[in-house]
């Protein structure tokens, strides 16, 4: 994996963290989003944990030209950085390709864990991380249209539409299934599908579309 950020320290104590796991290895380190395209292309990493605000060239920015770059290669995965509290950019990173956040004051255990869903191509939702953000940005959005209905919308069923609104709250196919009283593959497949009909990446991208189209709103649980 690729780190990057503008803070040596930041990057060395990641380092640290991730080179004590055996699955893990850190193939360089990037101080700005040019260097991190660049890096990216040169190295080849699975995932590059990427900040947002740098000098120069940004995460966002740098974000859209990894994906964009990698996706006829070898498809790297971003996995962005936030403060959370100063952070205003993450709906933008998500709609340039990031699949999830995570905070950088988060346990280190968490650290792992988040890079090795996004390594296994999964996308970070966890309600302690993902949902937070999206209520509190969520209202930023635009106003949903009464009018008619999103686009892509009407092409779900009702049980997708369904699914869609679990999938936005954060929960894992597992919960959705209990909830549903049907089987993980049956969601998985279901999900599959809102992706395919809605041209979504990934499941970060399904829950702000929810948010965006009105489907799930702030603060519902």
């Amino acid at each position: 994996m690729l780190l990057v950020d503008d803070q040596p320290l930041l990057r060395t104590g990641f380092r640290l963290i991730l080179e004590a796991e055996a699955d893990v290895a850190v193939v360089g380190e990037a101080g700005d989003g040019a260097a991190a395209v660049e890096m990216t292309r040169s190295l080849l990493p699975d995932v590059v944990l990427m900040d947002i605000r740098m000098p120069g060239v940004d995460g966002i920015e740098a974000t859209r030209r990894i994906i964009r770059e990698g996706a006829a290669s070898h498809d790297p995965k971003v996995l962005i950085l936030t403060t959370f509290d100063l952070d205003e950019y993450v709906i933008e990173a998500v709609r340039a390709g990031a699949s999830g956040f995570l905070l950088k004051d988060s346990p280190p255990e968490d650290l792992v864990q988040a890079i090795r869903i996004v390594a296994e191509g999964d996308a970070i939702v966890a309600p302690s991380v993902t949902r937070r953000l999206l209520d509190r940005f969520a209202t930023r959005l635009p106003a949903v249209r009464d009018a008619a209905p999103p686009p892509g919308l009407d092409t779900l069923t009702a049980r997708e539409r369904e699914v869609l609104a679990h999938v936005a709250r954060g929960q894992s196919n597992a919960e959705i299934a209990a909830e549903l009283v049907v089987s993980e593959t049956t969601v998985k497949t279901h999900v599959g599908n809102v992706l395919a009909k809605l041209g979504l990446r990934d499941r970060v991208q399904a829950v702000v579309y929810a948010y965006e189209t009105g489907l799930s709103r702030p603060g519902q649980g």
